[in-house]
């Protein structure tokens, strides 16, 4: 039997972690047809960190054409000109020209862009968010990244830097986070928050919890993931812990709503996934939390796009 042939017009996505570099080749519809991993060297030389990039690349593209190849990576960056500037988890690279260097070994068009942001333009190119004008997009996993969406154009603000939702605060009293606020909502509600208050809530009480089977009766190893499957096997502790997750995300989304007023708001990631279940309620509880009277009819959708968000995101930054 011949094979069918694979398909025209293919676009590169390129997803670079602190620890591993995705690609994938995408079509026109947004399908990833073919893709795969490779190790990131993220504490090397530039010049090594480029290599790893080059070697993941090679990987894929081999004999077939591609026309163009779009690149998302943790920030802070400049997606006008192609620069990483410094990111906390690719130390090897400062104020390196990674579109112009791809560019250079490719001889094709590269755009280059925050993690969230290509992943919120997926999501309007071909995903939960298809159609819509005005789209808030937030992943929410061992981070909380975000991504504005308004009429089919990232909005990146005055100097590339806009959309940093995660570390927006509801709390200015609260705990420190990672990027040295109190209170953001990334240090309050993503994966290690929910790991942490489940923790000290299994050290302060007696009563035995299905999360502490899990970690086979150790306090200190207990996850967000723990947290989340003893939710689905119905633990009252669990469903404690994630319901005050949601009644934080709810502020704060309620913040966004008024500063925003979007007509579909995306969740993706890890941790939103385990919070689904409650997106109706969330919805419910909108109006508590901002001024916008017209708040709980504004969608609130699961990403289409899951681990391959970025691999997606990369390519719908050169996608037409």
């Amino acid at each position: 039997m011949t094979p069918a042939p694979e398909p025209q017009n293919l676009i590169l996505g390129v997803d670079i972690g602190g620890t591993k570099v995705a690609v994938g080749l995408v079509d026109a519809s947004g399908m990833i047809i073919a893709q795969d991993r490779k190790p990131m060297v993220a504490s090397g030389t530039a010049e090594d960190a480029l290599q790893a990039v080059i070697r993941a690349i090679d990987s894929i593209i081999k004999t077939r054409q591609v026309l163009s190849i779009g690149i998302c990576a943790p920030g802070p960056l400049d997606p006008k000109s192609g620069i990483v500037l410094n990111p906390p988890n690719l130390p090897c690279w400062r104020n390196y020209p990674l579109a112009e260097k791809i560019t250079e070994a490719y001889h094709l068009p590269v755009k280059l862009d925050n993690d969230a942001n290509a992943a919120a333009l997926a999501e309007v190119r071909w995903g939960a968010a298809r159609g819509y004008r005005y789209v808030f997009y937030a992943t929410i996993g061992t981070g909380i990244g975000t991504g504005i969406v308004l009429d089919g154009h990232i909005y990146h603000g005055n100097h590339g830097a806009a959309g940093e939702g995660g570390h927006v605060s509801i709390d200015y009293r609260g705990p420190i986070c990672g990027c040295g606020k109190p209170g953001c909502i990334e240090i309050l509600a993503a994966g290690p928050a929910i790991g942490a208050r489940a923790r000290a809530k299994l050290a302060a009480q007696q009563s035995r919890s299905a999360i502490l089977d899990l970690a086979h009766g150790d306090v200190a190893a207990v996850t967000s993931e723990m947290v989340g499957q003893a939710f689905t096997a119905g633990d009252p502790l669990a469903r404690e812990i994630l319901q005050e997750t949601v009644e934080l995300l709810t502020a704060w989304l309620g913040n966004t709503v008024d500063l925003l007023d979007p007509d579909v708001i995306v969740m993706g990631g890890g941790v939103a996934a385990m919070l689904s279940p409650f997106f109706e309620e969330m919805k419910n509880l909108l109006p508590r939390w901002c001024v916008n009277p017209r708040a709980s009819e504004i969608p609130l959708v699961m990403a289409h796009y899951g681990a391959d968000a970025g691999i997606a995101g990369g390519a719908a930054l050169v996608s037409r």
